[in-house]
């Protein structure tokens, strides 16, 4: 409102009424509803205008020349006004510097880094100060399966066989056991299919680098004849027929058989085309009785382990009884455990025997990280290359160390094997036969675990140069020497899995009754034990007891539907024999 004149009365109602009267000019007033346009200024309001400060309105100005000037010719500007703000603040970012703001360290996760030279370290005293003279290889096995015990019940065959569907061809891949599967795999299809089967070919690999054949390591002899009831077997194919296929074996029909194939693929595929060539064969060359050759390449781990009792008896045959090493391979680990036995005699022959996979093929291929620094990681990146040229190496490939260890994938390194057996209560006076390959890292990762075990034997202690000499270029002939001498020990330790260990386990089953006699170390529990900072021997001790007692409880299982026949002979190749009975 206009009060500033004629508050006196009269002046103020000149200008009320003046208001009134020209409708152009009103004001708004408290409390009403609704607005009209604004009066012309006073006199005292543009005095009260032009006293503000000049600098002010002439920076308004100028502002307002600006951005018209941008709206009116520049629009185009500000579409990069984000690009341009974002530009600058990355600018700022780099070349800012945040040395001097706080650093989080983040411990990594307990059990995630190998930390077991210090535990090592700071048990040490405490454990050579345990003079325990009781050994636990007199006692570590208490456990039975009900009351009951197996014994082996692979029955051969003693009817004629019907006359022959056709020949099975096959490629075995892989290294010493997993030739083995597909060897047993093997028998069974072609005795399910009622065909012959050609001794196997062992495929040559890039790892394992030996170009031994079958009868290099098996009996082949002794194969054919035991197996001769059920299944046939020849060492060749015939002439004619290799004529046929230009003499290659290559140019065979090769069948595509994916990984665990069940009996009813061999049944609806396979055999057809057995049967469909001995038909057209027949009319051709009606004198000869024998006529498809089918190759099966590779083969490991093609036929699935959930298959009828008639197909597992064959599997039960050819890995438990016809499959003998040859006679080198034979008397040279015979040799072997003779003498582990001999020098055992204060534990009645008794010994321990260790497959410890800690070369650097392994260690490369665990992805875990152990205390070789820089020249470990070097080295693991040059085997990993050497042996899986750019599988590693992929786009999107993360290795994650610390998990692997957490998830209990990481190899037992020789040092936590003498740890996790002293915790058991095997003593130093125990002799222990090492299998195993050349370990990286030399006498450096070896030290800790003679220095727990100085009884500690392997075949190169064993046996002399000259005596080895047979064997030492051949990795599979080596490895059938490692094999037959766990086969005889009285406690068998597995460290890192595979083939190897889990033959030798049904092997074991097989010979002792139904129990493997094998101690499986939980390593994911050790993981986290040996990066314990307070562990003290006494807790140490105990937890390894535990595990120990675990694997006694385990030694005996029965085999489920998926599990394979190899690890869990029982019920397939063993039957039940009452204890009570077998005593009387």
């Amino acid at each position: 409102m206009i009060m500033t004149h004629g508050v006196d009365g009269g002046g103020g109602k000149a200008m009320i009424s003046q208001a009134e009267r020209d409708p152009s000019i009103q004001i708004r007033l408290p409390g009403s509803s609704h607005s009209s346009p604004s009066p012309p200024p006073s006199p005292s309001l543009l005095r009260s205008k032009s006293s503000e400060p000049p600098s002010r309105t002439f920076a308004h100005r100028i502002s307002w020349i600006v951005l018209s000037v941008i709206l009116r010719r520049r629009r185009r500007i500000l579409l990069f006004a984000p690009v341009i703000y974002i530009s600058c603040m990355l600018f700022h970012m780099h070349k800012a510097s945040f040395d001097a703001g706080p650093t989080i360290h983040r411990r990594p996760a307990p059990g995630s880094v190998y930390r077991s030279p210090q535990a090592y370290a700071k048990l040490r005293a405490e454990i050579d100060a345990d003079n325990a003279t009781a050994d636990a290889i007199s006692t570590i096995w208490k456990r039975s399966y009900k009351g009951v015990e197996w014994k082996p019940c692979v029955n051969k065959s003693n009817g004629v066989l019907p006359e022959s569907n056709g020949f099975i061809f096959i490629e075995a891949n892989g290294g010493l056991n997993q030739q083995r599967t597909s060897i047993c795999n093997a028998v069974a299809v072609a005795g399910y299919l009622n065909a012959t089967l050609v001794i196997p070919n062992f495929h040559y690999h890039s790892i394992w680098k030996d170009p031994s054949k079958f009868g290099d390591i098996y009996d082949e002899d002794y194969f054919i004849s035991t197996l001769a009831n059920d299944v046939r077997v020849v060492d060749t194919v015939p002439e004619y027929l290799m004529e046929r296929f230009d003499y290659n074996l290559t140019n065979v029909y090769n069948f595509r058989v994916k990984a665990w194939a069940p009996t009813s693929y061999y049944r609806d595929s396979v055999l057809p085309k057995l049967l469909e060539e001995k038909t057209q064969v027949l009319e051709v060359f009606v004198v000869f009785s024998w006529h498809r050759v089918i190759r099966i390449s590779p083969f490991a781990n093609r036929l699935s382990f959930d298959a009828p009792r008639a197909i597992q008896k064959f599997r039960c045959l050819a890995n438990n009884v016809a499959l003998r090493f040859a006679k080198p391979i034979l008397t040279q680990g015979e040799t072997l455990v003779k003498k582990m036995k001999k020098l055992s005699a204060n534990n009645t022959g008794k010994y321990v025997s260790v497959h410890l996979r800690f070369e650097e093929d392994m260690v490369a291929f665990s992805c875990c990280v152990f205390d070789g620094g820089n020249q470990e990681k070097q080295d693991m990146i040059a085997a990993r290359e050497r042996g899986w040229k750019g599988k590693f190496t992929k786009p999107g490939r993360v290795i994650r160390p610390g998990a692997n260890r957490l998830n209990g994938k990481c190899p037992l390194t020789p040092l936590e094997v003498g740890l996790i057996l002293r915790g058991m209560g095997f003593n130093k006076s125990t002799y222990i036969y090492l299998a195993s390959g050349p370990i990286y890292g030399g006498n450096r990762t070896m030290d800790p675990l003679l220095e727990m075990f100085p009884n500690l034997q392997t075949k190169e202690m064993l046996a002399s140069e000259e005596e080895l000499a047979p064997f030492k270029s051949f990795s599979s002939r080596m490895a059938a020497l490692d094999y037959t001498v766990c086969l005889h020990s009285e406690v068998f330790v597995t460290t890192q899995g595979g083939n190897f260990p889990h033959f030798l386990m049904g092997h074991r089953r097989y010979l002792f009754g139904g129990h493997s006699k094998t101690i499986r170390p939980d390593k994911r529990k050790l993981a986290v034990l040996f990066d314990n900072p307070k562990l003290s021997w006494r807790s140490f001790k105990h937890q390894m007891l535990i595990m120990r007692s675990h694997s006694d409880s385990k030694g005996f299982e029965l085999k489920r539907s998926s599990d394979s026949i190899y690890i869990f002979p029982c019920p397939d190749c063993m039957c039940r024999r009452n204890r009570t009975t077998a005593t009387t």
